[in-house]
């Protein structure tokens, strides 16, 4: 059974930074790419940042390009999501997303697999 567990969120100023973590278990995850998306509250989730777990291929949302960094450690089975110059308006539940192949799409439909989320707040 595929679990995906978020960590490293909390309380953050306005330009400051946090590394989250999704530690994955339980299923095959070197062919399948790996998603960061966001939902705010009152808001519809929305796509952040994608890595294929093979080869290092990226995709970023336009509003956080040059701010966040994916990452994977393919020992650890553990996908990273460190974020700078953080926002307000960036105040969300982090979810961490298998997709259902390689391709690191920004659609949520291509991911089948989601974690519990982790609460990152910015504060100004």
């Amino acid at each position: 059974q595929v679990q995906l567990v978020e960590s490293g969120g909390g309380l953050v100023q306005a330009g400051g930074s946090l590394r989250l973590s999704c530690a994955a278990s339980g299923g095959t995850f070197s062919t399948y790419a790996m998603g960061w998306f966001r939902q705010a509250p009152g808001k519809e989730r929305e796509f952040v940042a994608a890595i294929r777990w093979s080869g290092g291929i990226t995709n970023y949302a336009d509003s956080v390009k040059g701010r966040f960094t994916i990452s994977r450690d393919n020992a650890k089975n553990t996908v990273y999501l460190q974020m700078s110059s953080l926002k307000p308006e960036e105040t969300a539940v982090y979810y961490c997303a298998r997709g259902r192949s390689s391709l690191p799409t920004a659609t949520s439909s291509d991911y089948d697999r989601w974690g519990q989320g982790t609460q990152v707040t910015v504060f100004s």
